[in-house]
Formats: C-alpha cells, sequence, structure tokens
C-alpha cells in the first residue's frame, strides 16, 4: 500500500492547522507523539481487548476504524516532521497475533522515536501501526476511505473552531 497520497493530505491539513493556530514556529514532535499515544489509548479502550473483567463486546467495527484512522494522522504527521513524504507499505505482518501485545508492541516503538527521531525506528513503528490494523480485521483500502473521510471531519472541525 501507498501512503504518499496520505502523507500529502496530512501535509496540507497540518500546514493549514499550523496557520490557523500560529504554530508555524512551534515544534510540535512531542505534542504530536502524546497524541499519538490518546489515540492508541483509546483504541485499545474501543476494542476492549484488555478488559478481561468484562463481558461486553467491542464497539462497532466503524468506531473502531475511526480510532484506527485517528492515529493515522498522527502517524504521518510525526513521518513529515521527519521528512517523510512518502512511503510503501509491504505485508503487514509483526511479531505477535493478539492484539493486547501488538498495542503494547506501539507503545514501546512510540518510545523509541520519541528517544532517537530516527527514520529506521519511524518505519518500524509505521508497519506495527498498520499490522494492527490487520490483526483489527481491515484492510489497506477500508483505511484509505476511513482517513479519507476523517481528513475532511477534521477540515470541518478546524473551520468551525473546534
Amino acid at each position: 500500500m501507498n501512503l504518499s497520497s496520505l502523507f500529502t493530505m496530512q501535509r496540507a491539513l497540518d500546514t493549514y492547522i499550523e496557520e490557523h493556530h500560529h504554530l508555524k514556529e512551534e515544534n510540535l514532535f512531542s505534542k504530536k507523539l502524546l497524541a499519538l499515544q490518546v489515540e492508541l489509548a483509546e483504541l485499545a479502550n474501543e476494542t476492549r481487548c484488555f478488559k478481561f473483567w468484562s463481558l461486553k463486546d467491542s464497539s462497532p467495527r466503524t468506531v473502531i476504524l475511526e480510532e484506527f484512522v485517528d492515529g493515522v494522522h498522527f502517524i504521518l504527521s510525526l513521518g513529515l516532521e521527519l521528512g517523510v513524504k512518502e512511503m510503501e507499505l509491504g505485508d503487514w505482518d509483526g511479531s505477535t497475533e493478539e492484539v493486547t501485545e501488538q498495542f503494547l508492541n506501539i507503545l514501546g516503538l512510540i518510545h523509541v522515536l520519541r528517544e532517537y527521531k530516527e527514520l529506521p525506528d519511524y518505519e518500524v513503528l509505521v508497519h506495527e501501526y498498520f499490522y494492527l490494523g490487520t490483526l483489527l480485521g481491515f484492510t489497506g483500502e477500508e483505511i484509505i476511505k476511513a482517513y479519507h473521510q476523517k481528513n475532511e471531519v477534521n477540515y470541518k472541525r478546524q473551520q468551525e473552531g473546534y
């Protein structure tokens, strides 16, 4: 899956936000990392994968996909901060087939990226995040379509004073 068009869309949204919130001179990397962690936690909460004490089902698939795509926005934005403009994802395979473990793997990778801010660390994070999408049952086409839809929502929110 080629992410180039998503990087282009994310760059436009980031630029819009930075201009309208007077953030052009701000270093937003740490804030974007924290935002990604928050979105990851919201996604985990919707899947309920860790809630061994509860019998309730996970949220509807559409809700989980939207939460997943919220994380994609911040992952792309972090990549732009590192100078990434395009990326091709091959097979989405990871080290675990257990969703809870994959969430923990991604949290660890976010911490590595925070520490080193290196492109190889970022690439691993992207692959592992999209592998999580596979574990959650999403296809590349679904993710791209949902990203486009959420990107429109994010623009509208900005225009409405979000």
